[in-house]
């Protein structure tokens, strides 16, 4: 007993990645930096030692050669802040087999900022989520924020029909171990060699993945065109209050309790910071600050 707790309790305290410094890459590094300093150093002697000639014997006009200098001068501060991530280059180790289970592990809030769904598409922005929720961690763990700072009713339709389809979309990627989360980008190539090609199950089951992806879509498609025609765009001057909507809390086509252990979800939440036209915008740092 007192064996097993010494043992997890070392296993606890090991490191979950360790640092390598490569030495032949240093060496070549800091050779080449020293070598470049060397030349900036001459070229800066040979610029400077220009203006101390007689003004007669100065091969060039003055102004030109100071804005030459001036942007040497720039380029080299450049160079000399760029240097540090090749002073001492780093290599990690990682050992994902040291993580703690599943109940140890600390909580996640995934923070999604848009603020305008005619410059950002609502397909596009509920691929972001469900590749959010898609992650490999501990779905009672893991929480995803949508911040809409356009308050745009599009957006939370959207997030509505995207938790639909996670439903689907989730359980599938964890049942056959799918790596691209991203539903689009998985479905675009049709030479994914994500899953187990060679399994029946598994290629009945993508295709009805696939089928329920399309009707996703056409739905968001359909919503955006109709909101298009009657909002004629984001109307920036609208009023209202903070809108905070925990997506899929009442949810009345979810499944029955007993899928719901089986397949939990992330928590959802759709959040739209309070709006008034005597006040700026639709600006992702406002709503990224509403969420932290």
């Amino acid at each position: 007993m007192r064996a097993n707790k010494a043992m997890e309790k070392q296993q606890n305290s090991l490191p979950l990645h360790v640092s390598h410094v490569k030495k032949s890459s240093l060496i070549i590094n800091r050779s080449l930096v020293l070598l470049h300093f060397t030349s900036l150093a001459f070229l800066v002697y040979y610029r400077v030692s220009y203006f101390f000639q007689v003004s007669n014997a100065r091969a060039a006009p003055l102004l030109p050669w100071l804005l030459v200098f001036a942007a040497e001068l720039l380029l080299s501060f450049q160079w000399l802040l760029g240097i540090a991530y090749r002073w001492r280059p780093i290599s990690r180790t990682v050992f994902p087999e040291r993580l703690p289970e599943a109940d140890q592990l600390p909580g996640i809030d995934v923070f999604i900022c848009t603020a305008d769904p005619t410059k950002e598409p609502t397909v596009e922005v509920m691929n972001t989520v469900l590749s959010a929720m898609a992650l490999d961690y501990p779905p009672e763990k893991l929480h995803v924020y949508l911040s809409d700072d356009g308050g745009a009713s599009i957006t939370l339709l959207g997030m509505r029909e995207a938790w639909k389809f996670a439903r689907s979309w989730l359980p599938f990627c964890k049942r056959f171990g799918i790596k691209t989360i991203c539903p689009e980008a998985y479905f675009s190539d049709p030479e994914n060699g994500d899953g187990d090609s060679g399994n029946a199950e598994f290629i009945v089951e993508r295709e009805k993945i696939k089928e329920k992806y399309t009707e996703f879509k056409e739905r968001v498609t359909r919503a955006i065109e109709k909101w298009g025609l009657e909002n004629e765009g984001i109307s920036r001057s609208r009023d209202h209050p903070s809108v905070v909507e925990v997506i899929g809390e009442n949810d009345n086509e979810a499944a029955n309790e007993e899928q719901q252990m089986n397949n939990k979800m992330p928590l959802l939440v759709y959040v739209a910071r309070e709006k008034r036209p005597s006040h700026p915008h639709n600006f992702k740092a406002g709503a990224l600050n509403v969420l932290v």
